[in-house]
């Protein structure tokens, strides 16, 4: 007989395969064998439902993570105790592929006072582990930079193991991609840490700064980066975009052949601007530091002075948007193209996963530390106004944000003890 469990199971592995896209209790019952109707004697409707796997989340998470939670909190050492967090996350959710994506898409857009709340109703208080950080803003960015890391690894490790990859789940080869996370995280790009620690940082980001990032000439496209900022490119519409931009629904087919053609668009267009601007600044320079913070202040002066570009690249989290194929090697194939000299030494799809990390903790710290200084709480932070707020709040983060970034990538745990 079907029970709760069975259909919470299935509901994780069915809108797992979707990345939570949709919400069709129609594709679960189709996965259970069984009619629409017999979901409804154990749920009146699609929210009971995600209530049901939201509380069924945290509890698994909780049990699973428990023990290393209380020993990063005995730790004294602060980036020791920072890596227990870290490695008891991965090992959970490394070979839990639904319960990682059900985390990025659903769990960690709520309010952060909700997850807080249902973390501490089962024993386990992050806010006691966020006072051992002593209101020191390193080991704040310190922190979030390492679970950054740790999402995008991972998630660059489901996304192949999905395509590609067959990859046995034993606890030998769970601690073997930990291993590798935390090898990346631990050492950076092994660069110089005297010339990183002498690098010029004011002068670099006057050069960088001199550059007018401003897109006169394509309004169009400008709706479109609202809109999927507003909704995220799996929810934006062609009516939303059309508000957006004066037009009507038809007038954009005019120059949209639908919805994918119109974020493949953007996406191409947007990335190929990116790129380019940090590639001008790179090129300035052969020392391999310089470059890298180059590389780095470029892109943030870039997504500062674009709000509605930074939110729409959140989709850097699962790199899962709606793309043709040949859309997303196309941009592979931009993000390849950076010639930094820390990263030559890879191979190229190992270079692209690298330029995708480092962008990543750019747009991570664009999008986080207003959320760290604003306090907006109690509303949700889907909306428009709180996400288009916090991104528009992006041109206040000093430079020492990504100081500290550009030495994390540099030098690894490390940079934070120059």
């Amino acid at each position: 007989m079907m029970t709760k469990d069975d259909i919470v199971r299935a509901a994780f592995k069915v809108w797992g395969r979707e990345f939570y896209r949709t919400t069709s209790l129609s594709q679960i019952a189709a996965e259970l064998g069984v009619s629409k109707p017999a979901l409804y004697r154990h749920f009146k409707d699609k929210e009971a439902l995600l209530q049901e796997m939201y509380k069924v989340f945290f509890d698994e998470f909780v049990g699973s993570t428990r023990e290393g939670y209380e020993r990063a909190i005995a730790e004294e050492n602060w980036q020791e105790s920072c890596l227990i967090i870290m490695r008891t996350i991965a090992e959970y959710y490394i070979p839990n592929q639904e319960a990682f994506l059900f985390s990025l898409i659903c769990v960690y857009s709520r309010k952060e006072r909700d997850k807080i709340e249902e973390f501490s109703a089962r024993g386990v208080d992050f806010e006691l582990f966020s006072r051992k950080k002593q209101n020191n803003p390193a080991r704040t960015i310190e922190f979030h930079l390492i679970m950054v890391s740790m999402i995008f690894w991972i998630a660059q490790f489901h996304q192949e193991n999905q395509r590609e990859i067959a990859f046995e789940n034993t606890n030998i080869n769970v601690k073997r991609m930990i291993t590798e996370i935390e090898g990346r995280i631990k050492k950076g790009f092994g660069l110089d840490a005297g010339k990183a620690s002498a690098l010029d940082y004011q002068k670099l980001e006057q050069q960088a700064a001199a550059k007018d990032y401003n897109d006169k000439d394509n309004a169009l496209l400008r709706a479109v980066a609202a809109a999927v900022a507003e909704a995220g490119p799996w929810n934006v519409s062609m009516e939303m975009v059309a508000r957006r931009s004066g037009l009507s629904k038809s007038g954009l087919y005019a120059h949209f052949q639908n919805k994918q053609d119109m974020l493949e668009k953007l996406f191409i267009t947007e990335f190929s601007r990116l790129i380019n601007s940090a590639k001008m600044q790179i090129e300035t320079t052969l020392v391999p530091e310089e470059q890298l913070y180059l590389g780095i202040i470029s892109i943030a002066d870039y997504l500062r002075s674009r709000p509605e570009i930074l939110m729409a690249l959140e989709w850097l989290k699962t790199r899962q948007p709606d793309l043709k194929k040949q859309t997303l090697e196309k941009l592979e194939d931009i993000i390849g193209s950076i010639k930094l000299e820390a990263i030559k030494q890879h191979d190229q799809r190992l270079l692209v996963n690298i330029a995708q990390w480092l962008i990543l903790a750019i747009v991570s710290i664009l999008v986080w530390w207003p959320s760290q200084t604003k306090k907006e709480t109690g509303e949700n932070l889907r909306t428009e106004g709180i996400r288009l707020a916090w991104a528009k709040n992006a041109a206040e983060i000093p430079n020492e944000s990504f100081r500290l970034l550009f030495r994390f990538f540099a030098l690894g745990l490390e940079g934070f003890n120059l």
